[in-house]
């Protein structure tokens, strides 16, 4: 949802949320008017998107919900940077405040000390000596950084999005159109709890960061436990809703519709793809870290942009948690060599060249 009063071109109804928070007591948007209305966004927006969907109508209709959940309740500057004043953290409705109360989410094996991850990761050297200063810990403090129970907050922050993905599926069984349905669930980015040493940082090129859910219910093309081992990335939702729906995507939208794939058909399917991120003020301690990265089935390169001498080459095969990293090691100088040329052509296709 954005945080625009307008109503949006092409859309029917439209609710958002105003500001980057506010996940409780919110102030909506709908359809251009604003009200306040007490409670927890995300029920509201669930409860919003069920009234929608449970409309007589005698057309097809396509529905778009995106929660605040799973991020903390804070306000962003427009400058960037985050208001510490507006700091309340993750916010559950009362319901689930004590869910997952004893649970215990055990690290993965690249959780590790920052001194070994900084012989293969020498580029975060600046970040993790920022993230140390004073004016950078009431932010980490505030999320509960790398703790257990900032994984147990976002886990139980989900059970609300969870309830509203079975309040929709429950209607359209009882409308007897679910299985007419195509449902996609993802989400944005991926997140990072200690993996690497980062967290709160989720823009990064390592697999914890790149990876999102993608899950597609849609009976009449996909059976039940389909997983599609190649690489699908959000660029490709465009084009798959626009075949699904009987239209041809134009020359401007960019990615594939993956609807062949789930017929078995991987004829000319991508091999690598392009992940880059510009630098941002969000975060105090991050300084200089954009970046631009290619990865294959079964290797990446991250450069740095800013930073010399810093890259990074992970054998994905050998190596899935990236933990060591083999840019300079003899026997992978072929591929580095590949992968530094796949990057130079996929940054020069981006860029429209």
């Amino acid at each position: 949802m954005g945080n625009d009063a307008a109503p949006r071109p092409g859309y029917d109804h439209w609710v958002s949320f105003r500001g980057q928070g506010l996940l409780a007591d919110p102030v909506l948007y709908e359809n251009g008017k604003e009200a306040a209305v007490p409670g927890y966004v995300t029920d509201l927006l669930n409860e919003r998107a069920l009234q929608f969907v449970a409309r007589r109508r005698e057309k097809p209709f396509a529905l778009f919900l995106a929660h605040k959940a799973v991020h903390p309740d804070v306000q962003q500057k427009q400058d960037g940077t985050i208001d510490l004043a507006s700091m309340r953290g993750y916010m559950l409705p009362p319901r689930h405040e004590n869910l997952y109360r004893d649970g215990v989410y055990p690290p993965r094996p690249n959780v590790l000390p920052l001194e070994r991850i900084l012989k293969q990761k020498p580029a975060w050297k600046e970040v993790f000596a920022l993230r140390e200063q004073p004016e950078s810990r009431p932010f980490l403090e505030g999320l509960q950084s790398g703790t257990q129970e900032e994984i147990r907050r976002r886990a139980a922050m989900m059970a609300s999005v969870d309830e509203g993905v079975g309040m929709l599926l429950e209607e359209l069984a009882r409308q007897k159109t679910l299985d007419k349905t195509f449902i996609l669930f993802l989400g944005d980015n991926g997140f990072f709890f200690g993996e690497h040493g980062l967290g709160a940082e989720r823009r990064f090129a390592y697999e914890e960061g790149i990876r999102t859910a993608f899950f597609a219910r849609y009976p009449k093309l996909i059976k039940p436990g389909t997983v599609i081992a190649p690489m699908v990335l959000a660029l490709d939702i465009a084009p798959t809703l626009i075949e699904l729906g009987g239209g041809k995507p134009g020359g401007q939208i960019q990615g594939s519709s993956f609807k062949r794939l789930l017929r078995g058909d991987r004829k000319g399917w991508r091999k690598s793809f392009l992940i880059e991120y510009y630098n941002e003020s969000a975060w105090p301690w991050i300084v200089g870290m954009s970046y631009k990265a290619v990865r294959t089935e079964r290797a990446k390169l991250i450069h740095w942009v800013h930073k010399e001498g810093v890259d990074e080459v992970y054998d994905l095969d050998a190596d899935p948690y990236e933990i060591t990293n083999v840019i300079r090691k003899p026997a992978y100088g072929r591929v580095r060599e590949r992968l530094y040329g796949e990057l130079r052509k996929l940054v020069a296709e981006a860029a429209g060249l």
